[in-house]
């Protein structure tokens, strides 16, 4: 009716499924699925950066994301592996006073999640309060690339320590104890997570004793990532006084980093397993304490602080982390469609009322054809000829929609008046033929 056919269709059609496939790849750009697997970064075997990892990968495991552990030296190598984009390593787990923003641009913070508590033990045949006492000591310090060999070098450096006046040596948690065992080192600076079976060890041993920070608040001042803590009496052992007395102590905070190209789910993930395995009371936090919202080092992740706020999205409450994506997609993909659509809507009416007056209007054009040649003389044959393009009108006329219409009624009218001029035309015509005859 409007000159619409099956090309016109499948036209239609085609344009439709590129304009979907185009928009289909473009958010499958810009919205990417997360991977289902992914590595972090952790540490020296059987210690606190592994454990924590491990815990981590437990928790992940529930959403079906498998979390790779990679063992490192430590904190080090954990930024340098993070600030290579070609490792592989997405995520990595470093303490405080390492790197900062403007060393590690491309890094982000998942908040603070535990302190990383530094402690110095020695022979209890000597006695020790100040850090300067050190100097000229054997000092185990751990392996190169950790980033407690980084912390004890500074730390020990501002005191006057350093590696040309001190025998600074590169050795494991379990070997250092049993260098201070054999006497091969005179003491050790390392961290000790509290739950940690050779801390214990080495405080009920009568043979060592811990030494206070007693200048602790100084180091905070002078170190602002670091903290200082203040571990009561008996507090890791009632019964055995377990430690035999307050000891004043130092800790950086442990903080978990990715880099910025990591999909925003996986953000998701880890920030839900960093409040499932921080967030509870201890001895040195509240509950809720950790993870923390700010870094006074790197830029926070905006996903992973409005999930500390606000908690999962509406749709990760009730969908599996894999199918959001999709999801938001299919959200995008509406809402594009409706910004085009919703105006098309509005438009139609307008264009369809104009469909039907250009439609009504060729009409006219047509039955003011008949009309003129109505006026002038005509054979029989040619009357007959009018009435048929006449009734070929009223047929398109009838077709139209909005049959109730004012200017279907006056077309109509026309049309009648036009029909019943002709069929007097003739009448008349045949009858002077019969009186010639």
């Amino acid at each position: 009716m409007f000159g619409f056919n099956r090309w016109h269709l499948f036209q239609m059609v085609a344009a439709t499924l590129c304009v979907v496939g185009a928009c289909s790849l473009f958010l499958m750009y810009f919205i990417p699925a997360p991977p289902s697997k992914f590595t972090i970064a952790a540490g020296v075997k059987n210690q606190t950066y592994e454990a924590i990892a491990k815990r981590y990968r437990e928790i992940l495991a529930r959403s079906h994301v498998d979390l790779e552990v990679r063992l490192t030296n430590g904190a080090a190598e954990n930024i340098e592996l993070l600030n290579d984009p070609t490792s592989g390593i997405k995520v990595g787990i470093v303490q405080g006073g390492i790197s900062d923003g403007d060393q590690s641009p491309d890094l982000l913070s998942l908040g603070r999640i535990n302190y990383q508590i530094f402690w110095i033990f020695y022979s209890v045949t000597e006695t020790l309060n100040d850090l300067r006492q050190l100097k000229g000591k054997r000092i185990a310090v751990g392996p190169q690339g950790s980033g407690q060999r980084v912390m004890a070098e500074k730390i020990l450096g501002i005191s006057g320590v350093t590696s040309e006046n001190t025998s600074m040596q590169a050795l494991s948690a379990q070997g250092a104890v049993d260098a201070l065992n054999d006497g091969n080192v005179d003491a050790l600076f390392l961290p000790f997570a509290l739950d940690a079976p050779i801390l214990h060890s080495l405080l009920k041993n009568p043979r060592f004793r811990p030494m206070n920070f007693t200048e602790a608040e100084a180091l905070i001042r002078i170190f602002p990532f670091l903290v200082r803590l203040v571990l009561p009496r008996a507090v890791l052992d009632f019964a055995g006084i377990i430690p035999a007395t307050e000891l004043i102590l130092i800790a950086s905070p442990n903080v978990v980093l990715v880099r910025k190209d990591i999909h925003p789910a996986l953000i998701n993930l880890l920030a839900q397993a960093i409040i499932e395995e921080h967030g509870k009371p201890g001895i040195f936090q509240k509950a809720g304490e950790f993870p923390t919202q700010v870094d006074p080092e790197y830029p926070m992740s905006a996903t992973a602080v409005d999930f500390y706020k606000n908690g999962p999205s509406f749709l990760n409450k009730y969908l599996p982390h894999w199918i959001v994506p999709h999801v938001l997609r299919l959200l995008a993909v509406l809402l594009a469609g409706g910004a085009i659509i919703y105006p098309l809507f509005n438009l139609a009416p307008k264009l369809y009322q104009w469909l039907l007056q250009d439609r009504m209007r060729r009409l006219y054009r047509r039955l003011r054809i008949v009309e003129e040649a109505a006026q002038t003389e005509l054979t029989a044959s040619q009357v007959v000829s009018l009435q048929a393009e006449l009734e070929d009108i009223d047929r398109a006329a009838r077709v139209l929609p909005q049959r109730h219409s004012d200017l279907f009624f006056i077309l109509e009218h026309h049309i009648t008046l036009t029909r019943t001029q002709l069929a007097s035309r003739l009448v008349e015509m045949r009858s002077r033929i019969a009186k010639v005859v």
